[in-house]
């Protein structure tokens, strides 16, 4: 019989949160740059913010940042405090990083299937990177949870047809063509997979 305890979980420092909210909000602009790029949008509050990013004259990272604005008040009912205050802290930092980008670097040309795949999984890995610390950014993700604890509702279904919902609405605002409204739509399963793959109950013991 196997006698041997679960190793405790050990919570992170001050400087490994710092490290993880520095590491996964830059890579969540970068994927939104990359994606911006190719015209492409994606699912969550990034696709919504890459949407009107090409109505309003404000870069996709400070309007991911407006647009959660409503959902931290939900965040402090369904996570508490704590991670109220830290998706705020993320939420600027994205706005300031998307700030700082065009004098970081340009991407003048990219393929758009390229760009999909490589740009969709860098966000994925971004709100992986956050979500290991405890660190929610997406308004939607969010929602889907308070909506899974209040109604019953499946937080992955109701995550799933808002992602339908805002590429769908990309296709009148951008003209998007079949290709491109499908590289859109792998893009936003870019994002998913890498949280469906990496980001499971019980393998991860640090919070």
């Amino acid at each position: 019989m196997n006698t041997e305890q679960p190793a405790a979980a050990v919570r992170h420092t001050f400087f490994e949160d710092s490290y993880a909210f520095l590491t996964g909000c830059s890579l969540v602009v970068l994927g939104l740059v990359w994606l911006k790029s190719a015209g492409l949008v994606t699912g969550g509050m990034a696709g919504l913010a890459l949407l009107l990013s090409n109505i309003l004259p404000l870069p996709p990272g400070v309007l991911f940042t407006l647009l959660n604005i409503p959902f931290f008040v939900l965040a402090r009912r369904t996570m508490g405090r704590a991670s109220m205050v830290k998706a705020i802290a993320a939420n600027l930092l994205i706005s300031g990083f998307a700030l700082a980008a065009p004098m970081a670097f340009r991407i003048e040309d990219v393929n758009g299937l390229f760009a999909a795949l490589f740009g969709g999984t860098v966000i994925g890995v971004g709100i992986l990177v956050l979500a290991r610390h405890r660190v929610g950014v997406g308004g939607l993700g969010i929602l889907a949870l308070a909506l899974q604890k209040s109604r019953g509702w499946n937080a992955g279904r109701t995550q799933l047809i808002g992602d339908a919902l805002i590429v769908s609405a990309a296709l009148p605002v951008l003209n998007m063509g079949p290709k491109q409204f499908a590289i859109s739509v792998l893009s936003a399963a870019a994002v998913a997979g890498v949280l469906i793959v990496f980001h499971k109950p019980g393998r991860y013991t640090g919070y």
